[in-house]
């Protein structure tokens, strides 16, 4: 058995009836796929993007008061 992966618009009507006409077939199932845990870097560098982001964040916003509070 193969699998395969697709991705569409799920606001569209005209791709949910595609996608219901294609499973009506009997053809092909549909399975529930949880994503990939993160591996340690992954979650690492995200980590650190978030601290870097809350960072730059507060100084942009210091700045932002500064400017209105004058």
């Amino acid at each position: 058995m193969c699998t395969i992966t697709l991705e569409y618009n799920q606001n569209s009507a005209l791709a949910r009836r595609k996608l219901a006409a294609l499973l009506a077939t009997g053809l092909f199932l549909q399975k529930d796929m949880k994503p990939d845990e993160p591996t340690r870097e992954e979650a690492e560098a995200h980590h650190k993007f978030i601290e870097e982001f809350l960072y730059a964040s507060k100084i942009n916003s210091a700045k932002a008061f500064a400017r209105h509070l004058k």
